[in-house]
């Protein structure tokens, strides 16, 4: 036997006042509004029966973990490979789009955007993402896990299982702030069976700047 579903909860609104493009950065926890949104998620799946709850290392979906913690009075499990990857423009303040032409610094980091050449692999990001999901699957008897990770190893699921390409456009990612995507296996294959933004309402006043 094994989880029945596996739900990947993305973050709350982060504490980003600056705008930085935050990646593995330490320290960015979640904002007020994050926090909210983080207990939306949690509520979203009230009465599911949740046997499993695992999490990114970094802070900001530790503090998101735990409001389903709490409601499903289940420890949270650190798991490296949910983390965010990593990523050449980390730290500073770039929007990605044409406008990084005018740096000419960072013109060798997008020489390859397949690849992408600017941080971790796409296919890699795959790879440990169906990794730990297969693990986290195996893990429980029966029920459903949840999995709080970040945008992009998020949408690299997303688009592996929709047979999409790795590649994509960033700004034009479906995996809002404390969004939920569940997967379920069928003859041996993972498949997308849902996709919800339990903060749809709160979105308008969010400020998501800092994924990479």
């Amino acid at each position: 036997m094994a989880a029945t579903q596996i739900h990947l909860v993305r973050h709350g609104e982060v504490y980003n006042p600056d705008g930085v493009l935050y990646g593995r950065r330490p320290g960015f926890h979640l904002s007020t509004l994050g926090t909210t949104m983080a207990a939306a998620a949690a509520a979203q799946l009230t009465g599911h029966p949740i046997t499993a709850l695992f999490s990114s290392p970094l802070l900001r979906a530790q503090e998101s973990a735990k409001p389903w913690a709490d409601a499903f009075a289940l420890p949270i499990q650190t798991d490296e490979r949910l983390i965010e990857p990593t990523n050449k423009f980390e730290g500073g303040t770039y929007e990605f789009g044409p406008g990084v032409l005018l740096h000419p610094k960072i013109w060798p980091w997008v020489a390859n955007p397949m690849r992408p050449s600017w941080g971790e692999p796409y296919l890699d990001v795959i790879a440990r993402m169906f990794a730990v999901i297969d693990h986290a699957a195996a893990s429980v008897e029966t029920g459903e896990v949840v999995m709080v990770s970040h945008q992009m190893p998020i949408v690299m699921v997303q688009r592996s299982v929709a047979g999409k390409r790795p590649f994509h456009d960033p700004r034009k990612r479906r995996c809002q702030l404390s969004s939920i995507t569940t997967l379920e296996k069928h003859h041996g294959t993972w498949v997308e069976v849902g996709y919800q933004d339990p903060s749809a309402e709160l979105l308008s006043q969010a400020i998501d700047t800092g994924a990479v």
